[in-house]
């Protein structure tokens, strides 16, 4: 099969709830729109920015129905289907074929973990050889699964065994074994960086596109630094990727991943918060946020919506 790389920015979108918990599927459509409306080329769904492991299966399937009903918007769109469990990831990845998405990704699987690189291989191909014609991404966090495997290895071993594997989306600092990854067979694969805070160096490493959270309310930062790169201003691109660091650094701030959606809140487009065990910020917290991000100039370059 031809597999056409993805680039640019690629939204982890947030999955939006209702104060009681539920899903809030009606802000689905706001959310791609305002996606499309800030330069974003796609989304990847119900990962880790997405509360992936947080949602049940059937929710899961409700979530991919509604988002592939955007398809209009002329998002690329990779659905996560987990890590865990191998039937459900199964039905997903066919719900993914008959709904029309782009690709379909999976983690490591994070309770029983692989003994070795190549049982983790034979994992992913179950999966990809579920749905053989569609792109199948494997999404390297190993902060969050442990699964810590060299990822150049990986393609390695996967090459002959999974025909549909597009590539990686590469959440780690390894910038070593990213770049070596980038490089393999003269870049064959579709590396993805997925480090926001970090992209400038994730685009010198060979970097095709890049998946992050923080694209969901500052794309246009982001957009500024992929084009100083592109047209050799690195002066002005180490500028505009210090913002973002300066960003992030309150984004650790007050809570880390729980508080992406509090930036949400800000542009108001409005997500909810995150599932327990994650906090949801108080009011004056949330407050300060919205000091702390005028003085480092957030509403400068955050994402906007468009009427």
């Amino acid at each position: 099969m031809t597999i056409n790389k993805l680039n640019g920015l690629i939204a982890a979108p947030f999955t939006p709830f209702k104060e009681n918990g539920t899903l809030n599927l009606k802000q689905i459509k706001p959310l791609a729109r305002l996606y499309r409306q800030n330069g974003v080329k796609g989304v990847f769904i119900a990962g880790t920015t997405g509360e992936g492991p947080s949602l049940s299966h059937k929710e899961k399937k409700i979530l991919l129905q509604t988002w592939a009903a955007e398809k209009e918007s002329g998002l690329k769109m990779i659905f996560t289907l987990g890590g865990t469990c191998i039937e459900e990831m199964q039905e997903l990845a066919q719900m993914a074929k008959t709904h029309q998405m782009d690709a379909v990704s999976i983690l490591c699987p994070y309770y029983f973990r692989p003994p070795s690189l190549s049982d983790l291989v034979a994992f992913c191909k179950i999966i990809a050889d579920t749905v053989p014609d569609i792109p199948f991404y494997y999404y390297h966090i190993p902060s969050l699964t442990h699964g810590n495997y060299s990822m150049l290895e990986f393609l390695k071993q996967a090459e002959g065994i999974i025909p549909n594997l597009a590539g990686i989306k590469y959440s780690y600092y390894d910038l070593f074994d990213f770049q070596s990854c980038a490089a393999y067979k003269e870049g064959k694969y579709n590396l993805l960086w997925g480090t926001d805070e970090a992209l400038l160096s994730g685009l010198v490493a060979g970097a095709d596109g890049a998946v992050g959270s923080t694209y969901n309310y500052a794309a246009p930062l982001y957009t500024k630094i992929i084009e100083a790169f592109n047209e050799g201003e690195i002066k002005k691109a180490r500028k505009l990727q210090l913002k973002a660091v300066q960003m992030v650094q309150l984004l650790m701030k007050y809570g880390g991943a729980g508080a992406g959606k509090a930036f949400m809140k800000l542009i108001k487009a409005d997500c909810g918060w995150f599932r327990p065990p994650l906090r949801p910020l108080t009011e004056e917290k949330l407050e300060e946020l919205r000091k702390d991000c005028e003085a480092i100039g957030f509403y400068d370059y955050c994402s906007r919506k468009i009427q």
